[in-house]
């Protein structure tokens, strides 16, 4: 089991205003990290507890991160044009450079499995961030995560319609391939807790849920749990791009994000190293079917992440539950 310092100082938390960072951020709130939260829009970043911060412009990276302790990493994009993998990385770049300067403590980001085949350029990408972030003097924890379980997540949202809308589904042979479902919440519990975690130097764990299953198995597990039973049609000439159109046109997802996202599961996402939950030792990732009706039952909730998943989320991260 690998230790954990106090919770304590000054934290900056990037992509704040995301799926995760919401949820991060609620969790965090009652602890005795002093959040900072960082954001592109200037109008919010006049907000009390807020700041500016563009990894684009570099100049931004040091005012928002000055007296911190701690950063976390979520910052990510998915866009059709070419260049996005590079910008990633120099985003990444810069941001090292000004936690080095800003003699910042620990960096834990949240990044993407490394496939056993084919690596598509959206997790290719995210690898990348992941080395580059590592490559430096500030310790840093990379967490690699597949698919995310929990309303208002963009996988979960393309595989919830899917499953919601389809009296059918085409089965192409990507979906064949296999990977491990993990709950939002212990995804927030993983960052937190590596936040503390009292390492040398820099390196990855994996963050599976606790069950390994098809893409096809995933889909059709959800459907049941909405009551529904589609048809499942083997259609293996399928190609990615002709089912990253159909998964726009049926779901909330645009294209670039459905084409990236279907490139994504072309080979199995399987853990290749060590667990966080090897790591931690006294953590225990949530069984799949109880983050599945979970998930379902937080979409009708009037806000996200919701006070009885916030309670649960600060009682884990505190030790209380």
């Amino acid at each position: 089991m690998i230790h954990e310092q106090p919770k304590t100082g000054r934290l900056l938390l990037t992509g704040a205003t995301g799926f995760v960072g919401r949820h991060l951020d609620a969790a965090l709130v009652e602890t005795d990290w002093q959040v900072v939260r960082a954001t592109r829009n200037r109008e919010k970043a006049s907000q009390p507890g807020w700041v500016y911060l563009d990894v684009n412009d570099p100049s931004s990276i040091g005012p928002a991160m000055a007296g911190c302790d701690a950063a976390v990493y979520l910052i990510h994009s998915i866009d059709d044009s070419k260049d996005y993998p590079a910008r990633e990385a120099r985003g990444a770049e810069a941001f090292l450079d000004s936690a080095e300067r800003e003699g910042v403590r620990r960096i834990v980001y949240l990044g993407g499995v490394a496939p056993k085949g084919r690596v598509s350029r959206h997790l290719r990408s995210r690898l990348r961030t992941g080395e580059i972030l590592r490559s430096g003097s500030v310790s840093t924890i990379e967490l690699r995560c597949g698919l995310i379980i929990g309303a208002g997540g963009s996988s979960w949202m393309m595989v919830r319609d899917l499953a919601a809308r389809l009296p059918a589904m085409l089965l192409p042979r990507w979906l064949q391939y296999s990977s491990w479902p993990v709950w939002i919440e212990d995804v927030v519990l993983a960052i937190a807790r590596a936040l503390d975690m009292r390492v040398e130097g820099s390196l990855w764990f994996d963050v599976p849920g606790n069950e390994r299953m098809t893409h096809a198995n995933f889909l059709s597990r959800i459907a049941k749990s909405m009551g529904k039973d589609p048809r499942l049609i083997g259609v293996p000439v399928i190609t990615p791009r002709l089912s990253s159109y159909w998964i726009a046109l049926v779901t909330r997802a645009d294209l670039a994000l459905a084409q990236e996202l279907v490139e994504g599961l072309q080979s199995d996402l399987d853990p290749s190293g060590e667990s966080i939950w090897d790591a931690l030792g006294d953590e225990h990732p949530t069984e799949f079917q109880s983050a599945v009706y979970q998930a379902l039952e937080d979409e009708t909730a009037p806000r996200n992440p919701t006070p009885k998943l916030v309670r649960r989320m600060r009682g884990r991260i505190k030790g209380q539950s």
